[in-house]
């Protein structure tokens, strides 16, 4: 029987009861009885934000076969490469499986009682000298949300300092910060469902072909619904819309206010909505009036019939969805950005509504997890630092002294970093993050790893590039290997079930948290009676009971029979009443700045950077799938033709990227239209090519988030190795 029969035929077999998963067949279609699965064990993607429901099939205690669950309301049974080999993972020759400490310059394998011992004591001893602000820990959104909750308990509450920050800063925080600025939370709106019932699609900055494919799907079940993408790069995204703005970088502020510009002087807009549920019109109206179709076509590169027909097929939508990613986030002015994209959404009332949301598509697993559990930009449960009745209503319910929680955030992500560089910290824990790749300006992280008394790096897997720096590695269990939850982009909260053992010595977070809390003294005050991440949810559930992000109502056997289940219901906002002192969303004035390192004739090109859909982030993960490595082994650029041929360079030509900071050499030059003359684009996921080598150490003064995706940058022809 031929691979693509075997395929067929698999399609119409009940997942449950069949045996066999077509990620494992070998090249000639043949199944290894090795690959049978005795039994199926639910679980959720521990990649992007989609939050897909899965099958991993288990044989002799080994994870041998990834399906998607067909019953899970997200999916629908399918999969995309990264969950389809997902399973590979956990048995990658490149696992963490024994601590190890760095002795006469060394990391050498140790105890765990040695291990953790040397962290609390080195810790204690630095925050004694330098104060308990001294520390600073960053963290991941793969973390389950009662790891998080766990975590931000034992570092701002046990070690007692606030400098507790995520990775999701470098890419959710100005959608977290923009939803706070419009709507008084952060919480995104609407739902997946929203993309199949909105009759005009606006996507900003949105690749989800690469990054979100299996949300793709969902474009596709109504074919009377118009897509407009708004990019620089002709994405694989941009290539499925039926309008594509091929926009100048930093163009979209420009367009936004364009597109209010024109939906008010035209009378498309929801005056009732506006009177009854938003402040600001009025000064909001005169503010966009600069933004006249002439001004911004100047501006974004776009013709002005292009912007009028843009604006009017939303302003005439029954049901308008505007959804962005990270071409929105990583921006000095991502907040206002989203704020802007915000504005649109209440001057035509397209929010609470089916088919009508301003939706930000999530970057990780559970970045929304992390979020609601707190520690960071706001305490559980959205709750604030500096409102005294929040802290009260905490203290009451963990029984602990008002005084001890925080009455301000901490340094958030970067400036822990800068911190470690002037010397205000000088011991860093990094929790299942890989910095060394995936923050800004490396040659300031380098830096700030080597200024530093102590620096703990704890992961699943090892050698990392950031676990070069490290004094200290805790080997940690990853997806497939503990049990909790995720909440995907739609606020829907997954079950999350273990599959396999860890590996050798590996422990999960949460048993690594509470094994530090019980040599700091504080685990029986901060976890009485815990002994599991269960314990850890039924507290989470009281700290949300009431609140926006409410998750008192779901147990976990609920959420397992239902494939997962959305606070907040299918939409927020339904009643037009918003978390603000008057109940009512901000329209706010947007101004269009351009982005601070502008090209000149030494850095004649814009360098774009981004995903593609074989690979994870820093590929810690995805490089340790053969499958997927061997679609995609390097990094490359891509360059218009034009530009190539001004260079006198030819299609896979070996390049150098140079900016002031740094360089990248010695990468493949694919020469295509794909991007506009003036630009060029190279993935991130590559250490051996690390873009973060050259990109620019600049932040969004709101949310913290990085400047990922506009720098100056030259390109010149390698010199041979």
């Amino acid at each position: 029987m031929s691979l693509l029969t075997k395929l067929r035929k698999l399609a119409g077999i009940d997942t449950a009861q069949a045996k066999y998963a077509y990620a494992d067949d070998d090249r000639y279609g043949h199944i290894s009885a090795s690959r049978v699965a005795d039994t199926w064990v639910k679980t959720t993607c521990g990649y992007c934000s989609v939050g897909c429901g899965m099958l991993i099939g288990v044989k002799d205690g080994k994870a041998v076969a990834a399906r998607g669950n067909p019953e899970h309301p997200v999916n629908r049974g399918k999969l995309c490469p990264k969950g389809l080999s997902e399973h590979h993972i956990l048995a990658s020759p490149g696992r963490a499986k024994q601590p190890m400490l760095r002795k006469e310059g060394k990391l050498v394998p140790v105890s765990w009682d040695e291990a953790l011992s040397t962290m609390v004591e080195r810790i204690g001893a630095i925050q004694a000298e330098h104060g308990l602000s001294s520390l600073g820990v960053i963290r991941t959104g793969q973390l389950l949300t009662e790891e998080c909750y766990t975590l931000g308990k034992l570092v701002q509450l046990g070690f007692r300092t606030a400098n507790n920050d995520g990775n999701t800063t470098l890419c959710m925080a100005s959608a977290v910060s923009g939803y706070k600025l419009s709507f008084g939370s952060d919480g995104p709106p609407g739902s997946y469902a929203d993309l199949e019932h909105a009759d005009v699609i606006i996507l900003v900055g949105a690749n989800i072909a690469d990054n979100h494919p299996i949300l793709c799907n969902r474009l596709e079940r109504d074919k009377t619904r118009t897509l407009i993408v708004v990019d620089p790069r002709v994405t694989k995204t941009a290539m499925m819309a039926d309008i594509h703005l091929a926009i100048k970088p930093r163009g979209d502020i420009a367009l936004i206010n364009g597109i209010a510009h024109i939906l008010i002087r035209d009378g498309l807009i929801d005056h009732n909505y506006i009177q009854q549920h938003t402040t600001g019109f009025e000064e909001f109206a005169s503010f966009v009036t600069d933004f006249t179709p002439e001004h911004v076509s100047t501006v974004t590169g776009l013709r002005i019939e292009q912007i009028e027909k843009v604006a009017r097929l939303y302003g005439n939508a029954k049901a308008g969805f505007i959804g962005w990613t990270m071409g929105v986030n990583h921006s000095t002015q991502g907040a206002v950005t989203v704020a802007a994209i915000n504005n649109l959404a209440l001057i035509t009332g397209n929010i609470g509504r089916v088919g009508a949301s301003p939706f930000s598509i999530t970057g990780q697993c559970n970045a929304m997890g992390t979020r609601e559990t707190g520690f960071t930009s706001s305490l559980p449960g959205y709750r604030k630092y500096d409102n005294a009745a929040d802290r009260e209503e905490l203290a009451a319910l963990w029984n602990i002294d008002v005084d001890t929680i925080p009455q301000a955030r901490g340094m958030a992500y970067p400036d822990i970093i800068e911190g470690a560089v002037s010397g205000k910290i000088k011991a860093l824990w990094f929790i299942a993050t890989n910095p060394v790749v995936s923050f800004p300006n490396f040659l300031l992280l380098e830096q700030a790893l080597r200024s530093v008394k102590f620096v703990v790096v704890q992961d699943g897997f090892f050698p990392t590039p950031t676990s070069d720096y490290a004094d200290l590695v805790l080997p940690a269990a990853i997806w497939g290997e503990k049990e909790g939850t995720y909440t995907n982009s739609e606020r829907r909260i997954s079950k999350v079930n273990p599959i396999v053992a860890p590996p050798g010595e590996a422990r999960s977070d949460f048993d690594i948290f509470l094994d530090i809390a019980e040599r700091l003294g504080v685990r029986n005050k901060l976890y009485p009676g815990w002994t599991s991440t269960h314990d850890a949810y039924r507290e989470w559930q009281r700290i949300s009971a009431g609140r926006m992000c409410d998750y008192s109502q779901f147990t976990w056997a609920d959420l397992e029979a239902k494939g997962g289940m959305q606070w907040g219901g299918d939409r927020l906002y339904q009643d037009g009443i918003f978390p603000t002192e008057d109940g009512r969303a901000k329209l706010l004035k947007v101004p269009c700045e351009p982005f601070s390192e502008q090209p000149n004739a030494e850095y004649d090109f814009i360098l774009n950077t981004g995903r593609t859909v074989e690979h994870w982030h820093t590929r810690t993960k995805t490089a340790q799938v053969e499958m997927l490595n061997r679609m995609v082994p390097n990094a490359w650029l891509e360059m218009n033709p034009v530009d190539a041929t001004r260079l006198k360079l030819s299609p896979h030509d070996r390049v150098t990227v140079v900016s002031r900071r740094s360089k990248v050499t010695h990468l493949e030059l694919r020469i295509t239209a794909i991007v506009a003359p003036g630009q060029v684009f190279m993935p991130f996921h590559f250490a051996e090519s690390n873009s973060n080598l050259v990109t620019l150490g600049a932040f969004d003064p709101i949310s913290r988030e990085p400047n990922f995706k506009q720098c100056a940058v030259r390109v010149e022809r390698s010199t041979a190795k």
